[in-house]
């Protein structure tokens, strides 16, 4: 990391992808932090106490939010490292996996067309 990180202070606009990998690893690290630091307050409060009360649970909350955005980080890291992750290819090159012909027609719901006038089919019954 120290090499990478060496390279993209020297030339930014020549490693931009890699200025990116480490912007979002530098996320994860924090958010990691965070995570950690987190789950002592967690666990410090359940140590004190028999029951768990609201301020242990928004603490074990607080822990649940700290995981998500630790783990959402990692995500992004790992499909900024994946040169095969989906999204990255070029679909230009790649066959058409699309269906042939038109799409299935449909009509709204009952209830949720346009506004009855007098050339509406519900008019036109009347």
């Amino acid at each position: 990391m120290d090499q990478l990180e060496q390279a993209v202070a020297a030339d930014p606009q020549a490693h931009t992808e890699a200025a990116t990998i480490l912007r979002w690893h530098r996320m994860l690290a924090e958010s990691q932090a965070a995570l950690e630091r987190a789950e002592d307050r967690l666990v410090a409060a359940l140590q004190t106490q028999h029951d768990v009360d609201d301020p242990t649970m928004d603490l074990a909350r607080a822990v649940d939010r700290a995981v998500t955005a630790r783990d959402g980080r990692a995500s992004v890291v790992r499909w900024l490292l994946d040169p095969d992750a989906l999204g990255k290819k070029d679909y230009e090159t790649e066959p058409r996996r699309r269906r042939p012909g038109p799409a299935v027609a449909t009509s709204p719901p009952p209830g949720l067309g346009a506004p009855a006038s007098s050339t509406s089919p519900a008019a036109v019954r009347r």
